[in-house]
């Protein structure tokens, strides 16, 4: 199964969360590779504990809960 790495900047700023989707790496050593880059460049070394990076398996559908109506919070 092929694996990928999502990295992503997110923070909050102002009641808001922004987020940055940086690239998709084959590994996640080249994804740390590339935080250990950005943490020193503008935009990103304001908030330098804030990247995330995720594990997907392509091909495989991640998220299966779906959505919740607005019908699941009426009496």
């Amino acid at each position: 199964m092929l694996t990928v790495f999502l990295l992503q900047h997110s923070y909050e700023l102002n009641e808001c969360e922004i987020t940055k989707t940086i690239g998709i790496y084959s590994t996640r050593d080249k994804a740390q590779d590339v935080i250990n880059k950005y943490r020193e460049l503008p935009g990103f070394k304001e908030y330098p504990e804030d990247f995330y990076i995720d594990e997907y398996h392509v091909d495989k559908n991640e998220w299966k809960e779906g959505f919740l109506g607005s019908s699941a919070f009426e009496d």
